[in-house]
C-alpha cells in the first residue's frame, strides 16, 4: 500500500484530482470501518473510522476554520463538520457505534459532493484553458547570418532589415526559435502553411487565408496579404508567411480576451454577492436555530435529549445553503465560456445576466446594420454604351485615389476583372470629382453638377435616375469621355445581408423596442431603417445626442442594450445598460469600452449572445427554487422524523450536485 502510495502516477493522480482521491480513500476506510465493528473490533472500526473522518473532512474542515478566523464568518463546510463530530460524540457517548458510521457517511457524502462539483466545474475551466491555448509557445524569428557572433539575440532593429530581408537578401538570414514571450517589436517571423500564428504581427511577405475561429468563432477562412495585420492564435492556411511584429506579445488580441475571460471568473455579478452575503447571515441563523433545536424540544415537546441532539445535527446538515450558493456561478461560468467558443465575449457574468432582461435595443446605422464599406449597387450606362465601359473608364481614374468612392470603383471594377486602363495626368478636384486622360481622351468622373459644368450639357434621363438613387440614400457617379455623358455609377454603404432577419429574430425573441441611431440625414436613415423593418429612427445624431436617446429608452424600458463599433459610440455604450461591440479581430476600443463584444463581427452572433442570457437567467431562477424547495422538504421530513443523517446528507449533497450538473447546461450550444 505505502509503495502504492509513493508511486509517480498516484502522486500525479492525486495533484489533479485530490478531492477525489480523498473521497476514494475516505470510502474505502468507512467500508473497512463498518466490517470491522461487525465483523472484528470496536477499536480498529474507530481507528479505521478516525483516519476517515480525517481524510475525508481535512479540507472541509480546514476551509471551514480560515473562513471563521480570518473572515469571522460561519459557512456551510464548517457546519457540515460541527454535524459529523457531533454525531460520533453522540455515538461515543451512548456507545451507539451506528452514529458515528452514520456521522463517516456524513464526511463521506461531502467529500464525494465536493470532487463531483469539483469535476463538473473542471469542464467550464477546460472550454476556457482550450482558448488560453490556442496561440504557440515558440516561433521562429530570423536573425542576419553575420551579426551572429556579435549580437546572438534576435534582429529587432527594424525597417532596415524588413527592407533588406524582401528585396533580396533573404539568403542572409536564419531561422531561430525562441519563446513566445522574448519576441520584441519589429522582430521578423516566418509562418509556414498549416502553422499557428504566434503573435499579432503585419505580413510583410506573401499571401494566405487564416481560419480566424479561435478570435471570432467563424471557420471560414479570411483572405490576408501584404500590410494585412494577423492574430496570434489564428491558423494559417495555404501559403507561406514572413511578418513584422508590430506589438509586445503580451498585448495581443487572443492574450486580451484572455485576461478579460480570466476576470470574468474572478468577478461575481450582483445575483451571486447577494447570495454569498445571504450565506454568511444564513449560516448564523442555522446554527443559533440549530443550538435552541437541542435544548427546547425536551422541555416542551417531551422529546428525549438524544433523539433532540441527532435532529438538531440532521437541521445542520439539511437547512445548509449549499445547493443555493451552487446555483449561480456555475451557470453562469458555463454560458461565458459557451459564448467565448461563438466568439461572443462576456466580460463578466453581470452582462451576461443582464442581456437576457433586454427589453429595447439601439443599433447604430454604420458599420453595424451596414458593413461599413462602401459598394457599386448599380450602374446605368447611357444609349450605346455598356456598364463595363462605364465601370472601366472610371476605374481608371479612381484607382490612383484614395478617397473611399474611388476605392469602391475600383473594386468593383477588379472583381469583374476588367482589364485596368492607364490614366494620365489625373487631377483630384476636392468635393467635386477627378478628371484624366485614358488612352489620350479626357475623362471625367464626379458628381453629376460638376460633370454637367465641365461638358456645359446635361441628360434629364440620368439627372431623373440620380434623384431616385439620391433618395435612396446612394451616392452618385457620372462617368463622361470626350464631351459624352457615358452613364452614372452608384455606390452606397450596404445594409449587412443577415440584418433583416436578426430584426425579425431580435422581435420574435420579445423585444419590444428596436430603434437605430446614425449621424447620416434623415433621408438614407428612412431608407435603410424601411428596409429592415424598423420604426424608430434617430438621424442627423452627434455623440451626445446618442446620449439623450438611451436616457430616454432606458427611462422607458429599464433594460437597454446599445450595439456599434466601439468607437464614435463609445459615450453610449458605456451608459447603456448593456454595451454591445461588433468588435471585428482587433478593434482595441470595443474591447475597453463595450461589455460585451461579437468578436466575429457578424450581427447574427446578437442574438445568440441575448438567447445564452435568456437560458442563464431560466436556469439560475430554476436552480434556486430548486435547492430552496428541497431544503424545505428535507426540513419537514427531519422534523416528521421521517430522515437519518445519512438521508439527509443524500438529500443534501445530491442536491447541491443536481443544481452544478444543471448549470453545465450551458456549456451545450
Amino acid at each position: 500500500m505505502t509503495r502504492l502510495f509513493s508511486t509517480p502516477d498516484f502522486r500525479q493522480l492525486l495533484h489533479k484530482y485530490p478531492e477525489a482521491v480523498a473521497a476514494v480513500s475516505c470510502a474505502v476506510l468507512v467500508i473497512l470501518g463498518w466490517l470491522s465493528l461487525n465483523f472484528a473490533s470496536v477499536g480498529i472500526a474507530l481507528f479505521l473510522l478516525t483516519v476517515a473522518y480525517v481524510i475525508g473532512g481535512y479540507e472541509s474542515t480546514k476551509e471551514g476554520l480560515t473562513t471563521l478566523f480570518e473572515e469571522h464568518q460561519l459557512d456551510v463546510d464548517l457546519l457540515m463538520m460541527v454535524a459529523a463530530l457531533g454525531a460520533a460524540s453522540l455515538g461515543l457517548w451512548q456507545q451507539d457505534y451506528t452514529l458515528i458510521i452514520d456521522g463517516a457517511i456524513l464526511i463521506l457524502i461531502f467529500a464525494i459532493s465536493g470532487a463531483l462539483e469539483s469535476f463538473a466545474m473542471q469542464r467550464t475551466e477546460r472550454n476556457i484553458r482550450r482558448l488560453m491555448a490556442v496561440a504557440p509557445d515558440t516561433a521562429r524569428t530570423l536573425r542576419k547570418r553575420q551579426a551572429q557572433d556579435l549580437h546572438p539575440n534576435l534582429v529587432s532593429d527594424s525597417h532596415s532589415q524588413e527592407t533588406e530581408f524582401i528585396n533580396n537578401s533573404s539568403e542572409n538570414f536564419e531561422e531561430v526559435e525562441i519563446p513566445i514571450h522574448q519576441l520584441q517589436v519589429n522582430d521578423l517571423i516566418i509562418v509556414r502553411p498549416g502553422e499557428l500564428i504566434p503573435t499579432d504581427a503585419i505580413i510583410i511577405e506573401g499571401h494566405s487565408s487564416l481560419n480566424q475561429a479561435s478570435i471570432t468563432g467563424e471557420s471560414i477562412p479570411v483572405e490576408k496579404s501584404i500590410g494585412d495585420e494577423v492574430f496570434a492564435g489564428t491558423l494559417n492556411g495555404h501559403g507561406a508567411l514572413r511578418l513584422r511584429v508590430h506589438l509586445p506579445p503580451e498585448s495581443s488580441l487572443i492574450q486580451r480576451v484572455i485576461r478579460l475571460v480570466e476576470q470574468a471568473q474572478t468577478e461575481a455579478p450582483p445575483s451571486q454577492q447577494f447570495i454569498e452575503k445571504f450565506e454568511r447571515g444564513y449560516a448564523q441563523v442555522i446554527v443559533i436555530s440549530g443550538i435552541l433545536l437541542a435544548i427546547i424540544p425536551p422541555w416542551f415537546l417531551g422529546w428525549n435529549w438524544e433523539t433532540t441532539i441527532y435532529r438538531a445535527l440532521i437541521f445542520l446538515v439539511v437547512a445548509s445553503p449549499c445547493a443555493l450558493m451552487a446555483a449561480i456561478m456555475p451557470t453562469l461560468l458555463s454560458g461565458i465560456a459557451n459564448g467565448a467558443r461563438q466568439g461572443i465575449l462576456f466580460k463578466n457574468g453581470a452582462q451576461l445576466e443582464k442581456i437576457g432582461t433586454i427589453k429595447a435595443i439601439a443599433f447604430d446605422k454604420t458599420g453595424t446594420l451596414t458593413t461599413g464599406k462602401l459598394q457599386v449597387v448599380e450602374i446605368l450606362p447611357t444609349q450605346d454604351n455598356s456598364p463595363e465601359k462605364v465601370l472601366q473608364l472610371a476605374a481608371a481614374l479612381e484607382a490612383v485615389s484614395e478617397h473611399p468612392i474611388g476605392e469602391a470603383i475600383a473594386a468593383a471594377a477588379s472583381e469583374k476583372n476588367l482589364k485596368l486602363l492607364t490614366a494620365k495626368t489625373v487631377q483630384a478636384k476636392a468635393g467635386l470629382g477627378i478628371v484624366g486622360l485614358v488612352e489620350n481622351q479626357a475623362v471625367i468622373v464626379g458628381k453629376s453638377s460638376f460633370v454637367a459644368a465641365e461638358l456645359s450639357q446635361d441628360n434629364q434621363q440620368l439627372q431623373a435616375e440620380t434623384t431616385r438613387l439620391e433618395n435612396e440614400g446612394k451616392t452618385v457617379i457620372w462617368v463622361a469621355q470626350s464631351q459624352e455623358i457615358l452613364g452614372l455609377i452608384a455606390v452606397s454603404d450596404t445594409v449587412r445581408s443577415e440584418a433583416k432577419s436578426v430584426i425579425e429574430r431580435l422581435k420574435k425573441m420579445g423585444v419590444k423596442q428596436i430603434v437605430m441611431l446614425t449621424g447620416d440625414n434623415q433621408r438614407t436613415a428612412d431608407t435603410v431603417a424601411q428596409s429592415l423593418g424598423i420604426t424608430g429612427v434617430y438621424a442627423n445624431l452627434l455623440p451626445e445626442d446618442k446620449l439623450t436617446v438611451i436616457r430616454q429608452l432606458k427611462q422607458q424600458y429599464n433594460s437597454v442594450a446599445m450595439i456599434g463599433d466601439g468607437i464614435n459610440d463609445a459615450p453610449a455604450l458605456a451608459l447603456a445598460t448593456v454595451g454591445i461591440a461588433m468588435g471585428g479581430a482587433g478593434t482595441d476600443v470595443a474591447l475597453e469600452t463595450a461589455d460585451i463584444i461579437l468578436m466575429a463581427n457578424r450581427l447574427d452572433k446578437l442574438p445568440e449572445a441575448i438567447r445564452l442570457g435568456y437560458r442563464s437567467n431560466r436556469i439560475v431562477r430554476q436552480n434556486i427554487v430548486f435547492a430552496l424547495s428541497f431544503i424545505g422538504l428535507l426540513l419537514i421530513a427531519n422534523f416528521a422524523g421521517q430522515i437519518n443523517l445519512p438521508l439527509g446528507v443524500i438529500g443534501h449533497e445530491g442536491s447541491t450536485v443536481l443544481v452544478t450538473l444543471s448549470g453545465l447546461r450551458l456549456l451545450k450550444a
